[in-house]
């Protein structure tokens, strides 16, 4: 069986610019493409993610507003750069955004790309280690949020507030998400050494 979905970069421009939609046009319009693109059929809604650009940047809540408006329709990425991104925070967002779809959640990731901005994502806080390349520190990102995703525990418990000291997975956990878990989570692994600043 075929099937069949749309990739968007989202552009848009200024407030003003005839021709053409600005941020909030764009991301409204995105939300009633995917009603639309499920209406007729359609398979998949994904979504290009580029920043410093007037593009898509900020996948999290768009994917989730397209998630409570379609009951069908896969939705997803192509693809997210992962210098980026801080890979716990994404694991909690891309988790919400699946609970909200019901589990429809499909994401593209990547090293990274050419991009308009040079090394853009030190702006964001990430800085590759001295003995690491920015793919390298991408590698290192895209393991943190495959575990997260998985299920893993990423930070231990505070004893004074639990009661126990034992790994804790970040919240929510979409089952569903986990890449390889069957729709399970994944078994929570102690954290290797202290919390990652990224």
């Amino acid at each position: 069986m075929k099937r069949i979905g749309f990739l968007s970069f989202g552009h848009h421009h200024g407030p003003g610019q005839a021709g053409s939609p600005d941020a909030a046009e764009a991301l409204r319009d995105h939300i009633e493409l995917a009603v639309a693109a499920e209406d007729v059929g359609v398979d998949g809604a994904y979504l290009r993610v580029h920043h410093f650009a007037p593009q898509l940047a900020s996948p999290w809540p768009l994917l989730a507003a397209m998630a409570a408006r379609t009951s069908r329709i896969e939705l997803g990425t192509g693809v997210i750069d992962m210098r980026y991104e801080n890979p716990l925070m994404s694991a909690e967002l891309a988790a919400t955004a699946d609970l909200i779809s019901g589990g429809r959640l499909q994401l593209g990731i990547s090293r990274g790309s050419p991009e308009t901005a040079v090394r853009g994502y030190e702006s964001f806080g990430f800085v590759p280690s001295d003995r690491e390349t920015d793919a390298d520190m991408a590698r290192r990102h895209t393991e943190l949020f495959r575990g997260a995703i998985d299920g893993a525990g990423v930070a231990m418990s505070d004893p004074r507030m639990t009661g126990v000291s034992q790994p804790l997975m970040v919240q929510p956990h979409s089952p569903a998400s986990g890449s390889g878990s069957g729709g399970a989570p994944a078994p929570a692994r102690a954290p290797s050494g202290p919390p990652s600043r990224a």
